[in-house]
């Protein structure tokens, strides 16, 4: 049986700023509020959402007979974080500016594995970052990380919603389980819903046909959205968060930033060749978009800019 203290232990050692373990308990009106969102349409375009429902709210169908599920977070803020210049209109997501959070906190959920089975020899599970249909932001309010704001991101009472998460789903039991926080939350704050552009956020989901960051990133070949200057995400909602206010920047070098796209124009980003692309941002998540999505974004953004003037 998993000691929670230990593994909690273990994990600052490692680098993660939070950890939590809670019950691999089914996750049922999370299950129906998906399906609800699905119906009202809100998926538009995002058809991976709407596959392996009941797999997202029981962790047992990841892994057969699951018990816990460890939950990690990591802060990424940085000077990114806090907002743009408002003539700026070559807008990166702060967490698209460090490296690659799916591997770098893959490597760091292997480790703390292995460091469990130092001492649960009978300890079996499996490793997710973003690779699973799990509800990770549940699981994560379960483990008392923090819980669901209006703009539907988990909040943190230490790092706001500046944090990257993994889980590890382990048929181990532990001998005690974290448990929701209470008493804090967004109360009548409502500055992310007042902060989207676009109107995307209501109250504590996504309407991804106006979301800036699906629009720059997931949906393709459809009408495009006002990019308003993002051309790799969106941090509108989060950078007038209060939590996100006061958060410090992330502590782990594993998430300070490689470049600052303030530095960068549109004329710059258009003149990359695909190698020197690679060579300056082969390391970030932007690889995954790629340099032909990003400069059709550029372009759209000036085109939308051009018919507004």
């Amino acid at each position: 049986m998993l000691n929670i203290p230990y593994i909690k232990k273990v994990a600052r050692e490692i680098g993660f700023d939070l950890c939590g373990v809670a019950q691999a308990s089914v996750l049922e009106r999370d299950r129906e509020f998906l399906e609800e969102w699905i119906g009202c349409g809100y998926a538009s375009s995002l058809d991976y959402l709407k596959k392996n429902i009941d797999c997202r709210a029981d962790a047992s169908r990841l892994v057969e007979s699951a018990k816990s599920v460890i939950v990690c977070a990591i802060s990424y803020k940085n000077r990114t974080s806090d907002g743009y210049p408002a003539d700026h209109r070559t807008k990166v997501a702060s967490y698209a500016c460090t490296t690659d959070y799916h591997t770098t906190i893959k490597q760091m959920l292997r480790e703390l594995c292995a460091r469990l089975k130092e001492v649960e020899a009978d300890f079996s599970a499996r490793c997710f970052v973003d690779s699973a249909p799990i509800f990770e932001k549940r699981y994560a309010v379960e483990a008392g990380l923090g819980w669901i704001g209006r703009q539907s991101l988990l909040v943190t009472p230490e790092f706001g919603s500046f944090v990257l998460l993994g889980e590890i789903v382990t048929t181990a039991e532990c001998d005690s389980y974290d448990r929701p926080i209470e008493g804090v939350g967004c109360g009548e704050c409502r500055r992310c819903i007042e902060a989207c552009p676009n109107s995307a956020i209501k109250e504590r989901h996504i309407d991804t046909s106006r979301c800036i960051s699906c629009a720059t990133i997931e949906r393709k070949g459809e009408e495009q959205c006002d990019l308003h200057g993002w051309i790799f995400g969106c941090d509108e909602c989060q950078s007038v968060c209060p939590y996100n206010r006061k958060a410090p920047l992330a502590a782990n070098p594993n998430f300070k930033p490689l470049f600052h796209p303030e530095d960068m124009s549109a004329e710059e980003w258009l003149q990359l060749s695909e190698e020197e692309f690679a060579e300056r941002f082969g390391a970030t998540p932007l690889l995954r978009s790629g340099l032909a999505r990003i400069t059709n974004n550029i372009k759209d953004d000036i085109t939308l800019l051009h018919n507004k003037n």
